[in-house]
């Protein structure tokens, strides 16, 4: 788990810690926070969305991408309590599983800024 959280927290915009659960049955889950002052938020959001969740119809990860929140009156807004989930309930798909599918579908996170978001 640890080099797929490592991973993501180099992508602009999302904060670190990110926390990480693995289960005993081979199932995972990823609670992390994406910087919604960042100007490059919505596009990392974009971005993780559709290469985990519908990159292509023929290739469906057992993985799924979505936000998480409290109810927001009474607690504030999405700057504190907005979070996005990376679950994965199938146990032949590792963290690492996903880690390598990202870094072949996302923008290269050590070549900056410019590849994310720039090209829209």
């Amino acid at each position: 788990m640890e080099t797929l959280t490592k991973f993501l927290e180099k992508i602009p915009a999302v904060k670190s810690p990110i926390e990480a659960i693995c289960y005993d049955d081979g199932s995972w889950w990823l609670k992390l926070k994406i910087d919604v002052h960042h100007k490059n938020s919505w596009h990392v959001v974009q971005e993780l969305a559709h290469a985990i969740n519908y990159l292509s119809e023929d290739e469906k990860l057992p993985t799924k991408f979505y936000p998480v929140s409290p109810a927001p009156f009474g607690n504030g807004g999405p700057e504190v309590f907005l979070s996005w989930i990376i679950e994965n309930e199938e146990s032949e798909f590792s963290p690492e599983d996903l880690k390598n599918w990202l870094e072949g579908r996302l923008p290269d996170v050590e070549d900056g800024l410019e590849q994310w978001g720039t090209n829209v």
